[in-house]
């Protein structure tokens, strides 16, 4: 691909009429995807732990935008009776046109959450995947509906141990993160992949931000001394947020497509093209098998 087939945002199309929820919007990257979403007429739901953070995103927002459309949507990625609220939540608004899956949390001490899974599995891939199959005859009824799934380059080393899904046989940050990523983008596409057999509108597609400065550097040692000097040499929170509005927006994306900065290894770069997915992440047993195991561990599963 060639730099004058990259996305940038100038390319991002008028979103007005369009609804998007937005996870972990209330700070970094999720920020980022928020404000450019509603920059461009869309009403934007921002999904997150705390109101008071959220309310603080909006306000930033209002103040370059007034006339911004935003909310506020209660969400623990932690927990499945905050995914159901969201869930219902958003089935409540009148139209759901993009639903961004983007939150998530990066190498923290060990910890569980859904059905015992270590806390990154279940924050970044369980909850999500309980987020999202009970939204998607609601996004069917939108305009040009997508699923935007956010993995990362740290799905290029990984498997899933599904032996050790809560750590009980060892816990390494990284790889348990890598692990995580890896479910995000085997999931987008098995998703798409069970969209299309059942002829559904609704379009999945992933995304990553290459190596961007967010609050996902709090649990690395350092890590509040590592986040300007990534957003120096690497990506800032924006320029990580541009894949995602990719996916979200661009006319030409397409259900089961990957994108990520146009740069060097895809970590940094002004715009954003199709990325590169290792063979593991287009194995559709693995996938199915993923499927499986996340349907047993949060009792949700998909009705198209």
């Amino acid at each position: 691909m060639t730099p004058a087939q990259s996305f940038a945002f100038a390319d991002i199309p008028d979103q007005t009429g369009r609804t998007a929820m937005v996870t972990g919007a209330n700070t970094g990257i999720g920020s980022e995807i928020a404000r450019h979403l509603a920059m461009k007429g869309a009403r934007v739901l921002l999904a997150c732990r705390e109101r008071s953070r959220a309310e603080a995103a909006m306000a930033k927002i209002r103040s370059e935008h007034a006339s911004a459309d935003l909310d506020f949507v209660p969400l623990d990625l932690a927990g499945l009776a905050s995914v159901a609220g969201a869930v219902e939540q958003a089935k409540s608004e009148p139209r759901l046109d993009l639903l961004v899956n983007n939150a998530g949390v990066m190498m923290p001490p060990l910890s569980h959450a859904t059905a015992g899974a270590e806390l990154q599995f279940a924050v970044n891939h369980l909850g999500h995947f309980a987020l999202t199959l009970p939204l998607i005859a609601k996004l069917a009824e939108g305009q040009a509906p997508r699923v935007v799934v956010q993995s990362s380059i740290a799905h290029r080393r990984a498997d899933i141990d599904f032996d050790n899904l809560d750590a009980s046989q060892g816990y390494g940050r990284s790889k348990f993160y890598g692990q995580s990523k890896l479910a995000n983008l085997l999931f987008a596409l098995e998703l798409d992949r069970r969209l299309r057999a059942a002829s559904s509108p609704v379009a999945a597609i992933a995304c990553h931000p290459g190596v961007a400065a967010s609050e996902l550097t709090r649990h690395l040692p350092g890590g509040a001394l590592l986040k300007p000097l990534m957003a120096f040499a690497l990506n800032t929170s924006e320029q990580g947020a541009l894949p995602a509005l990719q996916a979200a927006t661009d006319p030409n994306a397409e259900g089961g497509d990957y994108y990520g900065p146009y740069g060097f290894r895809e970590i940094s770069g002004n715009t954003s093209a199709r990325a590169h997915a290792m063979p593991r992440a287009h194995d559709e047993a693995l996938a199915a098998r993923l499927w499986t195991v996340s349907e047993e561990m949060t009792g949700v599963t998909l009705a198209v």
